[in-house]
This record gives structure tokens, sequence and C-alpha cells, in this order.
């Protein structure tokens, strides 16, 4: 994706991302599982999350998680589904699938906060593939598909709070 100021980041999903059933949770788009890889993304400057955390220049995982119904998560999004970046050093096996916990715990080691880095994913509504879009104020969205499965990816933009 390029910004005002030249490419803000590039995205490598995997050839096809495993599924499975579709999650009784409609809040749950994706039936993706916790912590699968779904490709990797490259910050050649500065980047920011969901969040507004700064993600500094490199190379990260993305891997597929929802957040938990536990009071601490309410109203964060319209949907449960993101995209945690783990630097890559930090995450050598694509075929591991670390539950929450520990998938947040690698996260923070991308926003050098107590917080995870983040990337909203939804389902992409009438879009073309590939093609990034925006919606509302300040959000970007890329629209891919991988293999069969559909992907909305906010790439660009912050979570209104």
């Amino acid at each position: 994706m390029v910004g005002p100021k030249g490419a803000w980041c590039e995205v490598w999903f995997r050839k096809t991302i495993p599924t499975g059933a579709k999650p009784s949770d409609d809040a749950i788009v994706f039936p993706i599982a916790q912590g699968t890889l779904i490709g990797v993304i490259r910050f050649p400057g500065n980047g920011e999350d969901r969040r507004g955390q700064t993600i500094k220049p490199g190379v990260y995982t993305l891997r597929y998680s929802d957040y938990p119904v536990d009071g601490a998560h309410q109203g964060v999004a319209p949907q449960r589904d993101f995209a945690l970046m783990t630097p890559i050093a930090s995450d050598p096996d694509p075929n591991s699938t670390p539950e929450f916990a520990s998938l947040v715990k690698m996260s923070t080691k991308a926003s050098n906060s107590p917080h995870p880095a983040v990337l909203s994913m939804e389902q992409p509504q009438g879009a073309s593939f590939p093609s990034v879009v925006k919606e509302g104020d300040s959000d970007y969205v890329l629209n891919v598909k991988v293999g069969n499965l559909a992907i909305g990816l906010i790439v660009a933009g912050k979570a209104q709070a």
C-alpha cells in the first residue's frame, strides 16, 4: 500500500489459509483457528496499528485472533476478528498456533507496550480483489482473496474510541 509519503506497508498472504467451521458467535466473521499464520507485513518506515501504537520499521508475522468475551474487550470493534503482529525474528515457526495469551505476549514485542499490535479484519462488502478501499474518515482496507477466503484487512486508520 502506498501513502502520500511513499510505501506505507507491504503485505504478503499465505497461498491458502486453513479454515474450519463457521463460528457460532455472529461477531466472529472468519472460520480461522486462533493463532493461525495468515501472512507477513513489512513497514519500510514507522507504521501504526489499529490502536495508534507506533510500529518500528521491519517485518512482522500476521496471526489471526479473535478477542475474548471477558469484559475487558467489550466495544473495541463491531467484529472480534484481528491480525496480531509479531516481529518475524520472534515468531520462527509458521505452523504454530499460539493460544490467545501467548499470542498477545508475542505481539507486545511489535508494539513495545503492554498491548498487542493489532490490525482489524472484516468481511469485504462488494469489493474487487485485490483492492484498497477508503472507509469512513481514516480507514484504508486491503481487500484480498486468499484461496477461496475473502479478507478485508484495515492496514491504515485508527479505531475510534
